[in-house]
C-alpha cells in the first residue's frame, strides 16, 4: 500500500503541475453558492456528503474515495425503525447488531468487524458525530443509542475506512448525525404506537420560520414491558433547536435531553432458554440522564471561503445495578481459617464467600466542554477544481466513578435478596479522572479533471489522560480486600495520513482506491487494569495503570459504484483490508483475573456488494457483504467453559482464529411498493451467518468433551445463523392522517444475536444450585424478540 500512497501523491503533483502551466486568467474563480450550505446539508433531498466533522460545503458521492451509504429521515420513517441502530442494522450493508444487553435500545453496531456498543469495556471503533459533536462518551468511548433521537434526525452518513479527519475511534468508519431544523422541517405532527410486549410510544414535532429565525421542537415517550422477564424499558428524549440564518451566515444553538432507563437482562444459559424462552438469568438496570448543549455556527467570509464553528457542553449521569452469581461464591481461591455459611457473616471475606448473589452498584458522571472550528476554501488552485480543509478541535472531560458490592442470597427470579450486614456494601471503586483531546487536521480534494480527483488528509492528534482515585482486590484469596491506589497521567499523541482517488465518468460510474491511517487511545477502563502485577477482575474492577500503546489502524480500500443507463438501477461493489496494531485485549492469569495488554493485531477484510432501483411504485435494495474478522497475533486469554481450557481455565487463541460475534456473511433485501399515494406496502429480509461466542476465540471449543481442569462442557461455542423477515405498510386517510403497522420477525424464528460460553448456576426452571461442583459449562445467548405487531397513527399539520 506504500506503493499507491507514493503513485498517488506523484500523480496529483504531475496533474497540479501540468495544470499550472495552462493557467486562466487570474479574474477566474468558482461562482459563489447561493445559500448556505450548513442548510443545504440540513436539507434531506440534497446529497450531499459530508467530508469532515463541521458543516463545510461537502462534496458529491463521485469524489468521496470511500464507500458512503446515507439515508434521511423520510427513509427512517417509511422503515418503521425503533432507533437509528435498530435502522442501520436493516438498510445498511456491512453492519450487523448484536444485543449483548438484551435490551433493543443497547446494540451493539458492528461496521466491518467495528463496534460502537454502549457497553464499557468494549473495544470501540467507530467514531459516532451528531451535528459535528463526537458522541463516544469519554469514560469508555462507549455510544448510548438511547440518548439519539431518532424523530430529531435529518440525515445519517456511514463512511467506511480508518479516515484521520473524524479523530480518535475512526477505525472502520464514521457515523455522522445531522439534526432536523425549522428552516427545512416546518409544520407540527404527532405519532402515537402501541401493540406487543405492552409498547405504547408517542413522538411528537413541530417546526417553522419567523422571517431569519426558525425553530424545531421534538419528544419521544416511549413504555415497554418488554418480552421477556424483567425487561422493561422507559425512554424519554427530548430535543429543540432555535436558529437564525441568511445567505451568508447561519446559527444554531440546540439542546438535547434524554431520560431512560433499561433492563437489560443480557445472555441466559441455553438450557433455561430451551425450558422457557422469556427467561433471564440476572437481571441488570442502566439508567441515563442526559443533557447536552451544541452551539453551531457558519460564516461565508468570501464567496469562496467558508469558517464553521461550535461550542458544547455534555454531561452525561449512568447508574447501573447488575445482578450476578457471586465469583466469591465458595470459592476455590479461599485458604484462610473455615468459614461457617450458616452464622451470621463476620467479616466482608466471610460475606463475599458465603453469599451465592452480587449486586455490582455504579455511578458514572462524565461532563464534557469542547470546541471546533473549521476553515473550508473552494477556490481554484492553478486553474483546477479544489476544495481544501483546515480545522482544530479541543475537549475537555471530567469523570467521576464508584462502584460498590452488595451481596445476599437470589430470588426465584433471580433478583438479590438483600443480607443484613455491617459489612455489606462496600466501595470497591472510587475513581475521578479527566481527559484532554487536541486535534488539528487538513484535507484537500483537487479535481486534476472531471474524470479525476484527488484527496489528501492528515489529522494530529493529542489526548492526555489523568487518573485519581483507588479500587479494592476483589477477587478471593491472596490480597483480598487490598486497597490498590489509581493514581496516573498518560499522553497519546499520532499524526495519521491519508490519499485516494477517484475515476469518474459521472452517474455512470466511480472507481475510488484509498489508504488511511486512524488511531485510538487506551480508555480508563482499560489503563485502570493494565498492570500484569496487580491483576484485577473482569470487567468491574480496576487495579494499577501502566502505560498502554494506542491502537492504530490502517485501511486500505477498492470500490466502484454507479447507475445503469436511464437511472433504472444503482449498483456498487467495495473490497477493504484494515490491519491493527497494538489491539488490546483482556489477558488472563487466573480464572476470573488478570489485565489489560497490548497484545499484537487483528485484521478485518471483506466485501460489499450492493444493487438498488426504482420501477414504477416499487423501490427495492439487495446488499452482500462478507466480513473476515481474525486475531493475526497469538494470545492467552482466560475461558473455564472451553473444553481446551488448561488447569488453571486458560485457552490460548492463536493467529488466524476468528474473533467472536462477527459473522461472515449477511445479505439483506428491502422492498416498498407505492401503487399509488394514499398506501404502500414494505418487507425486508435479513440473512445472517453464524459466529463463535465470546469464550470460543480460539475456535475449537467441543460440546461434550473435559477440560484439562475436570470440567464437562455441555455448550456449542458456536451462535447458529438466522434468516427474518419483517412487514410494514401505511395507509394515508386524507391529507393528514396516516396509519401504519410492522409485523417483525414473521416467521417467528427462533434465534440469538450474542453469547459467551459460561458456567450455568441455575437449573432449566430456573432454581439455583447449591454446590458449585454442579454447575454446567454451556453457551449463554441472548435471544431476539419472538414475532410481534405495533401499529399507529401519524397526523402530519401544515
Amino acid at each position: 500500500m506504500r506503493a499507491l500512497i507514493v503513485c498517488t501523491l506523484i500523480v496529483w503533483a504531475l496533474g497540479v503541475c501540468a495544470a499550472r502551466a495552462a493557467d486562466p486568467p487570474a479574474s477566474t474563480q468558482a461562482p459563489a453558492p447561493a445559500a448556505n450550505p450548513a442548510t443545504a446539508q440540513e436539507l434531506p433531498q440534497v446529497v450531499v456528503i459530508a467530508n469532515a466533522p463541521l458543516s463545510g460545503l461537502g462534496l458529491p458521492a463521485n469524489e468521496i474515495p470511500a464507500n458512503v451509504q446515507t439515508a434521511d429521515s423520510r427513509q427512517m420513517q417509511r422503515q418503521q425503525s425503533l432507533d437509528l441502530a435498530d435502522y442501520l442494522n436493516a438498510g445498511f450493508s456491512g453492519v450487523s447488531a448484536s444485543g449483548s444487553a438484551a435490551n433493543p435500545f443497547q446494540m451493539d453496531v458492528n461496521y466491518h468487524g467495528f463496534t460502537a456498543s454502549p457497553l464499557l469495556g468494549t473495544p470501540e471503533g467507530l467514531s459516532v458525530y451528531v451535528d459535528g459533536v463526537r458522541v463516544n462518551e469519554s469514560f469508555g468511548d462507549t455510544v448510548n443509542w438511547d440518548l439519539i433521537p431518532q424523530s430529531a434526525i435529518s440525515t445519517v452518513t456511514l463512511m467506511s475506512g480508518s479516515n484521520p479527519v473524524f479523530g480518535l475511534n475512526t477505525l472502520g468508519g464514521a457515523l455522522l448525525l445531522r439534526t432536523k431544523s425549522g428552516h427545512d422541517n416546518p409544520g407540527t405532527g404527532f405519532e402515537a404506537t402501541g401493540g406487543s410486549f405492552g409498547r405504547r410510544s408517542f413522538e411528537g414535532e413541530t417546526g417553522g420560520e419567523l422571517g431569519n429565525f426558525d425553530y424545531f421542537l421534538t419528544a419521544t415517550l416511549f413504555d415497554e414491558s418488554g418480552w421477556r422477564d424483567l425487561s422493561a424499558s422507559r425512554v424519554r428524549q427530548g430535543f429543540g433547536k432555535a436558529g437564525w440564518q441568511n445567505e451568508r451566515t447561519d446559527i444554531d444553538l440546540s439542546y438535547s435531553y434524554a431520560d431512560t432507563r433499561l433492563h437489560g437482562n443480557g445472555a441466559t444459559p441455553q438450557s433455561m432458554l430451551e425450558y422457557r424462552r422469556r427467561a433471564s438469568y440476572t437481571p441488570d438496570l442502566t439508567a441515563n440522564l442526559l443533557n447536552f448543549v451544541n452551539l453551531t455556527g457558519s460564516q461565508f467570509l468570501t464567496g469562496t471561503l467558508l469558517l464553521s464553528g461550535n461550542v458544547y457542553y455534555r454531561r452525561l449521569t449512568t447508574t447501573s445495578s447488575n445482578t450476578n452469581v457471586n465469583d466469591g461464591y465458595l470459592s476455590d481461591n479461599y485458604s484462610g481459617p473455615p468459614l461457617d455459611c450458616t452464622a451470621s457473616p463476620g467479616s466482608v471475606t466471610a460475606l463475599d464467600y458465603c453469599a451465592p448473589g452480587q449486586n455490582a452498584t455504579g455511578r458514572l458522571t462524565q461532563s464534557t466542554t469542547g470546541a471546533g472550528v473549521q476553515l473550508t476554501d473552494s477556490r481554484q488552485l492553478f486553474g483546477l477544481p479544489n476544495q481544501a480543509i483546515v480545522g482544530g478541535d479541543f475537549s475537555h472531560s471530567t469523570n467521576t466513578f464508584a462502584q460498590a458490592q452488595q451481596f445476599g442470597t437470589l430470588a426465584a427470579d433471580r433478583t438479590l435478596i438483600y443480607a443484613a450486614s455491617a459489612f455489606n456494601d462496600p466501595t470497591v471503586i472510587s475513581l475521578s479522572g479527566g481527559s484532554r483531546t487536541y486535534g488539528a487536521y487538513l484535507t484537500d480534494t483537487l479535481s486534476t479533471s472531471k474524470l479525476l480527483h484527488f484527496t489528501v488528509a492528515v489529522r494530529y492528534g493529542r489526548n492526555a489522560e489523568t487518573l485519581d482515585g483507588y479500587s479494592l482486590n476483589t477477587v478471593l484469596g491472596p490480597g483480598f480486600g487490598q486497597s490498590n491506589p489509581l493514581a496516573g497521567d498518560h499522553t497519546f499523541s499520532r499524526l495519521n495520513p491519508a490519499v485516494g482517488f477517484t475515476l469518474t465518468s459521472g452517474e455512470a460510474w466511480t472507481l475510488y482506491a484509498n489508504y488511511n491511517e486512524a488511531s485510538r487511545a487506551p480508555t480508563v477502563i482499560e489503563l485502570g487494569c493494565s498492570n500484569p502485577a496487580v491483576p484485577c477482575g473482569l470487567p468491574n474492577a480496576f487495579a494499577g495503570d501502566p502505560n498502554l500503546a494506542q491502537v492504530v489502524a490502517r485501511t486500505e480500500e477498492l470500490g466502484i459504484r454507479g447507475t445503469l443507463p436511464g437511472g433504472r438501477a444503482l449498483w456498487s461493489a467495495d473490497v477493504f483490508h484494515t490491519i491493527n496494531r497494538d489491539d488490546i485485549q483482556f489477558v488472563a492469569t487466573a480464572t476470573n483475573a488478570g489485565y489489560f495488554a497490548n497484545f499484537g493485531g487483528t485484521r478485518r477484510q471483506g466485501l460489499d456488494l450492493a444493487l438498488g432501483g426504482r420501477a414504477g411504485g416499487l423501490e427495492w435494495r439487495m446488499t452482500y457483504s462478507l466480513v473476515a474478522a481474525t486475531f493475526r497475533s497469538a494470545f492467552e486469554l482466560s475461558s473455564p467453559s472451553n473444553s481446551t481450557a488448561d488447569a488453571a481455565g486458560n485457552i490460548l487463541v492463536r493467529a488466524g482464529d476468528r474473533i467472536p460475534l462477527i459473522p461472515r456473511n449477511s445479505a439483506r433485501l428491502l422492498l416498498d411498493y407505492a401503487p399509488g399515494e394514499h398506501w404502500s406496502l414494505g418487507a425486508s429480509a435479513l440473512a445472517v451467518s453464524g459466529s463463535y461466542l465470546r469464550g470460543n476465540e480460539n475456535g475449537l471449543n467441543r460440546a461434550g468433551a473435559t477440560s484439562a481442569g475436570g470440567a464437562y462442557i455441555a455448550g456449542s461455542g458456536w451462535i447458529a445463523g438466522y434468516a427474518v423477515v419483517d412487514l410494514h405498510a401505511s395507509l394515508r386517510l386524507g391529507k393528514h392522517a396516516e396509519i401504519f403497522a410492522r409485523l417483525v420477525n414473521l416467521f417467528d424464528r427462533e434465534y440469538s444475536t450474542a453469547g459467551f460460553l459460561t458456567r450455568n448456576a441455575f437449573t432449566a426452571r430456573g432454581s439455583f444450585i447449591p454446590a458449585p461442583a454442579n454447575w454446567t459449562n454451556e453457551n449463554a445467548l441472548s435471544p431476539a424478540q419472538p414475532r410481534a405487531l405495533w401499529a399507529g397513527v401519524r397526523i402530519r399539520l401544515k
